[in-house]
């Protein structure tokens, strides 16, 4: 009714008095039993609009395909009488309080998501879970949003237990799995999901073959799905968590910057409808999604970068550049990139010798420019070798960092300076860094000398407590004893986990030229060592495992972390990080996954 005009004759003081005076007596017979009538104003003017409401003619052309269940009996429809051409002027009364359609109740479809429900829930709906002849609204899955009004869109993921080797498929293997096929690397393995995703699913592709779904609640899901691998279930996108491995279909996935939801097999849209051809509520912005990407961000964590020796010849010979050519795109697409450059700038860095054999660094301050060409973010001060060169070359690294806007941690010009947690925001994410140097001899940083900063357990743990408490999530790195192979120690494990325990969602080592193991402990994610990154521990006789290297990538959404992906490389030409090859990636993680206590059957490819 709003925006109708009356008759030039007729001049109402209050159009909510002629609906009582000339709707009264009709509500009361049409709705009411006799011992009720005598209704009071705001019950007939709630009544009425919702009638009105809820039975015009659609205003968006003609109506959706009625639902596949049976339709309800047509509830009772008030007719609205045309106006006389003259009436007596009302007295006038007070404005009335606006109404809101918090009673009007919504029955939503099997198919309808869990958080989509609770949103209408929190809009002041009434949410039926049985078919109800009083409701008048539906949710239900639509094949196409195009051209279509109130429509929430919904990701869903395609997820596996972590420790899985497979990084994706295609959407035709997925298919196939869901109709009972033999063809792609999970054929003959149950999808695992929720009644929600499956009645979804089924309405998009149709019944799924016999054992080709296994449906169960959704909180049991992670855990079947560890206990049964291989592994495969469909999840909504806000059920995705750290252990969960989420896998690529047709080269998108929704945890990435690049995800395009138009062309991804899992989206879906649920639409807002009316049970009966009528016009959903105007005024009201039903649209609703699960994945936003402005509330997505990203955090890559790297290794060991020391622009020394035979790395820093093949750049004075390549090109500054040259190390981060490969994985540039990879550094620069993150939200924040993480580089732990142990080795100061100084003006006085004598030329690169490829055979020094004095474990005494630094870079020319020309090196720079191959952190700013790779998009560098965050430096971490913890290395070893910061101190090299003694405080000139600290300050001078240190006023570099200042000069290109970037800031730093785990050092610093004194010990305050450098303990101080850095806070972050990323797309409405709040990312707090702490870090410090475990072996004594190399934390030179005092309260008047600048350097790495030593570890001081209580003081880290009480800040990472502290702002996850203020919503922050909390990463905690090390620059802890360097081993010749990937197991962690016992003593590593006591204080990694201590820094999981205080609430670091991510401890990550720092310290590593041979990567190291993984696990997920208390809610967090460690990696004990991600090994190189730029640094030029290269065998002439034969492949090492300080040439390989992990990049991590950790996921961020809405103040939650969401988990990592790992990105493998292999160091080339004493410089440059290559991304290893398919069979090179599956025998790294396939053997870093079985020292990391996850020997689990692989699917088949």
């Amino acid at each position: 009714m709003r925006g109708m005009r009356a008759p030039r004759v007729f001049v109402p003081d209050s159009f909510e008095d002629y609906l009582i005076r000339s709707l009264a007596p009709r509500v009361e017979s049409l709705f009411l039993p006799k011992p009720a009538r005598g209704i009071t104003r705001a019950g007939v003017l709630l009544i009425c609009i919702l009638s009105m409401v809820g039975c015009q003619p659609s205003l968006w052309g003609a109506p959706p395909p009625p639902p596949t269940f049976a339709a309800p009996t047509p509830s009772a429809t008030i007719q609205i009488p045309t106006l006389a051409p003259t009436i007596t002027p009302m007295p006038p009364i007070a404005a009335p309080t606006p109404v809101v359609l918090n009673a009007a109740q919504v029955w939503t479809s099997p198919s309808t998501p869990q958080l989509l429900r609770d949103q209408f829930v929190s809009w002041g709906f009434q949410v039926l879970a049985t078919r109800q002849d009083s409701a008048n609204l539906f949710i239900d899955v639509v094949q196409t949003s195009e051209g279509a009004m109130h429509v929430s869109t919904w990701t869903y993921a395609l997820v596996a237990p972590f420790p899985t080797l497979i990084d994706g498929v295609t959407s035709q293997e997925l298919l196939a799995v869901w109709g009972g096929s033999s063809f792609g690397p999970f054929a003959g393995i149950p999808i695992l999901m929720e009644e929600s995703t499956l009645a979804t699913f089924t309405s998009l592709w149709g019944a799924p073959a016999e054992g080709a779904v296994q449906a169960l609640p959704a909180d049991q899901i992670l855990d079947a799905a560890w206990n049964q691998m291989p592994s495969l279930a469909i999840i909504p996108f806000e059920q995705i968590e750290p252990k969960w491995k989420v896998l690529m279909i047709d080269d998108q996935s929704p945890i990435q910057k690049k995800f395009d939801p138009i062309i991804y097999p899992l989206t879906v849209n649920y639409r807002l409808m009316c049970v009966e051809q009528c016009q959903v509520p105007g005024g009201l912005n039903f649209s609703y999604q699960n994945r936003d990407p402005n509330k997505l961000a990203t955090v890559i964590m790297t290794g060991v970068t020391a622009l020394v020796r035979a790395t820093a010849k093949t750049m004075d010979t390549k090109g500054i550049t040259y190390p981060g050519e490969v994985i540039r795109d990879l550094l620069l697409e993150a939200d924040i990139t993480h580089i732990n450059n142990e080795v100061p700038f100084f003006t006085g860095c004598p030329s690169p010798d490829p055979n020094q054999e004095k474990q005494i660094f630094c870079s020319s301050t020309r090196y720079m420019e191959l952190l700013t060409y790779i998009g560098t973010d965050v430096i971490e001060l913890s290395g070893d070798h910061f101190a090299d060169y003694r405080a000139a070359a600290m300050y001078e690294t240190l006023d570099i960092y200042r000069q290109f806007n970037i800031p730093y941690y785990g050092g610093g010009y004194n010990v305050e300076d450098g303990r101080k947690p850095l806070l972050m925001e990323a797309n409405g994410n709040k990312i707090m860094f702490i870090g410090c140097n475990y072996k004594t001899i190399y934390a030179s940083a005092t309260d008047t000398v600048p350097g790495a900063v030593p570890c001081d357990f209580d003081y880290m743990t009480e800040q990472i407590a502290y702002y996850r408490s203020q919503g922050y999530l909390p990463i905690s790195t090390y620059q802890y004893h360097e081993f010749d192979s990937p197991e962690a120690r016992p003593q590593q494990k006591i204080d990694f986990r201590r820094m999981a325990d205080a609430g670091a969602v991510i401890v990550s080592g720092s310290q590593a030229h041979v990567p190291q193991v993984m696990e997920f402990h208390n809610g967090g994610f460690i990696h004990y060592g991600l090994g190189n990154l730029f640094f030029d521990q290269i065998s002439p006789r034969g492949p090492r495992l300080t040439e390989r290297e992990f990049i991590d990538r950790h996921v961020f959404y809405d103040g939650r972390y969401l988990g990592v992906e790992l990105f493998t490389a292999w160091l080339t030409d004493y410089a440059r990080p290559r991304y290893m090859t398919q069979i090179e990636r599956d025998r790294f993680l396939e053997m870093y996954f079985e020292e990391s206590g996850w020997d689990f059957p692989q699917a088949g490819r």
